[in-house]
């Protein structure tokens, strides 16, 4: 555990708000945090731009997602249009990650750039990879920015982004040595968070962690954090525990001796206030086949709380045993100040891939409502052996689709319903947590296990937005099956007896889905009652299709990733470009080539909090692929938000602003 109005835009966008430190919130002049605070709430106490003016929006500004001063250089530029990352707005200046990975600092009137990180001698300048964020610290005296790239967690002079030479080696600290001897290199892409003077790092998947490894020897997702002045290191949280450790109980036959991931790939939450931080973590070595490693796996799939200042385990809860669903902790632990009952609570909310909302006393852990462990299928996989049970909250109630059965299949004719029902007889379906099947190609075989929610959600990293004035949550998931197949392992290069398979998009009939709408949704969840609010589609979906033109059906939804931002008059969300898909197949070739046909969508729309009406759209030339954050400069109200594609438009970010 512990060892120490359409618009005509070239380019992408970016839309700016603010908040502070966790449930404290600022004076909404600024977004200090990447998920706007340190509890990741994504709102921002700001109504300049409200109901009433809201259709006023216009650009203000815009800027590519690479400078152009070094964007020529870029030997192939769509690396970069995947570009997930959203700006801090501090003391009058933005920061963020370029889309290879440098820190850029521009200003938030004019999107002008400011200045722009050099890479070290021994650094390529030109990397595939953008980063979420930065991180901001600053003792009244020093100003830090944060960030990974590669290898290191350097640290730059936010005033001038030069290294910090008295941090770590010359301004930055090499990752890899504490993952282990396992470990042949490293990268994150998330955003590093600070608690108490300490900077915290998870580790990602694709570089160090991967989701379809051949062999069950792999290198622990080590969770590691510095000081913040000198680059020390300060602890690590070994996710899979070693003898003596709390945990170590749960990997039968010494498997936590070879296993590896359980990573934190996604982000990291802290309550500044109790010097807590709350680390998301995520499934062992093979996320469809366990067995090599029976038993329940903690910390895999675990929430876990942690001292900022030590690394001590304060709670932690396992959101899923024995995890053979690729079913990790994607999103950062929301921080929500609710009344439950009267009783005024300071919680840790955590949003998954199979549509919960798991809702915690964030300094005890004790559950706000009873989480049950309920009776699931179990594998008919040689060697495999699932938990028997797994929790489910008996409140907030799902907020996205769970499990398969032909009630569930398209329906919009009967014809379409036919062949749906047709198709699904290639695969096993059943509830949520039905295993992974072996796949068997030819007559009378399966192709895999139709899972809902897919690998990809659910919910994911875009998480939700939180509303602390209202106690209301906000989460965009996807409706999206996925063939969840396994196959024999190959025994030239692997010592597992099986591994994932295709992991491929579930389709329907006639390049339709195979399931009933929506596909995107957006859902508000009253978190001092535990009850939905309202659920409205996020996009048109595939109403125009040709078979579904004629029927003049309301809009279905989008199966796109976008994340929400909230203010004190409206909620922000985007649908999504298919680019966080499609480049899965070329940078990390073991996700699906895409969630589904037709993902995302370039709308971006401002929404009644209270009901979930549209009240104003605009259309992008990309879908977001960042964030939307938003700050208050000069007197003005802005929203940023990143967009990017595969397509011919080049990412970057955009401004929004009223006349």
């Amino acid at each position: 555990m512990r060892t120490h109005a359409p618009l005509l835009i070239s380019l992408g966008i970016v839309l700016a708000t603010v908040v502070g430190a966790a449930q404290k919130g600022t004076s909404g002049a600024e977004w200090t945090r990447y998920g706007g605070d340190s509890g990741s709430t994504r709102y921002a106490p700001v109504d300049q731009i409200n109901d009433g003016n809201v259709s006023q929006l216009r650009v203000a500004w815009r800027r590519p997602a690479v400078d152009p001063s070094i964007s020529s250089n870029v030997p192939d530029f769509s690396f970069s249009n995947n570009f997930r990352a959203t700006p801090l707005m501090i003391d009058g200046v933005l920061y963020s990650p370029n889309g290879i990975g440098l820190v850029e600092a521009f200003h938030p009137g004019t999107g002008r750039t400011l200045w722009i990180q050099e890479p070290f001698p021994d650094e390529p300048a030109l990397r595939g990879d953008s980063a979420r964020g930065v991180t901001y610290w600053s003792d009244g005296a020093e100003r830090r920015l944060f960030v990974v790239r590669g290898e290191y967690l350097i640290a730059l002079d936010a005033r001038t982004g030069k290294p910090l030479t008295a941090f770590g080696d010359n301004g930055r600290v090499n990752l890899r040595p504490g993952l282990g001897p396992r470990a042949t290199h490293y990268s994150w892409t998330g955003a590093p968070q600070v608690c108490r003077d300490v900077v915290i790092v998870g580790t990602g998947i694709g570089g160090a962690m991967t989701d379809r490894p051949q062999r069950k020897e792999q290198a622990p997702g080590n969770v590691q954090a510095f000081d913040v002045r000198s680059g020390k290191p300060r602890w690590t949280f070994h996710p899979i525990p070693g003898p003596g450790e709390v945990g170590n109980e749960t990997w039968e036959n010494d498997s936590w001796a070879y296993s590896g991931e359980a990573n934190l790939w996604s982000l990291i939450s802290a309550d500044e206030e109790q010097g807590l931080a709350y680390l998301p973590l995520t499934s062992p070595t093979n996320d469809m086949y366990g067995g090599h490693r029976l038993g329940n796996n903690v910390f895999g799939n675990t929430l876990v709380c942690v001292r900022c200042l030590t690394g001590e385990r304060v709670w932690h809860y396992q959101i899923v045993h024995h995890d053979l669903w690729d079913y990790d902790l994607p999103a950062a632990p929301i921080l929500a100040d609710i009344t439950v009952g009267g009783t005024r609570i300071k919680a840790v909310v955590q949003l998954t891939k199979q549509a919960f909302a798991f809702v915690f006393d964030r300094t005890t852990g004790t559950a706000v409502w009873p989480i049950e462990e309920r009776p699931v299928p179990g594998s008919d996989t040689p060697g495999e052996r699932t938990s028997p049970t797994q929790p489910f909250p008996t409140k907030p109630p799902p907020f996205d689709r769970q499990g398969v059965s032909v009630d569930d299949l398209i329906d919009f004719t009967p014809e379409l319903r036919a062949e749906a029902v047709e198709l699904v007889k290639q695969y096993r379906i059943g509830p949520v947590f039905t295993p992974p099947s072996v796949r068997a190609d030819g007559p009378g075989g399966i192709k895999g296990t139709v899972q809902l929610p897919g690998s990809v959600g659910g919910a994911d990293w875009q998480s939700g937005a939180f509303d602390p004035e209202t106690g209301i949550l906000y989460v965009e998931s996807i409706t999206g099956p996925f063939t969840a197949d396994i196959v024999k392992g190959d025994p030239k290069v692997s010592n597992l007896n099986y591994v994932s398979g295709t992991r491929a998009w579930t389709p329907g009939p006639r390049g339709l889905p195979l399931l009933k709408p929506p596909y995107g949704r957006i859902t508000a969840i009253d978190l001092n009652k535990g009850d939905q609010v309202w659920m409205v589609p996020n996009g048109e979906g595939p109403r125009n299709h040709p078979l579904l033109k004629p029927l003049n059906l309301p809009a279905l939804g989008n199966p796109g990733r976008s994340a929400p931002l909230v203010t004190k008059t409206l909620l922000f969300v985007g649908e999504g470009d298919s680019i966080m898909s499609s480049l899965g197949s070329r940078l990390r070739p073991e996700m699906p080539a895409s969630l589904a046909p037709g993902a995302g969508g370039r709308k971006f729309r401002a929404y009644d909090k209270a009901t979930g009406a549209v009240l104003w759209e605009t259309e992008l030339p990309a879908g977001t692929t960042g964030a939307p954050m938003t700050y208050t400069f000069a007197g003005k109200q802005y929203i940023v938000v990143a967009i990017g594609s595969s397509e011919a438009h080049s990412a970057g970010y955009v401004a929004l602003s009223l006349p």
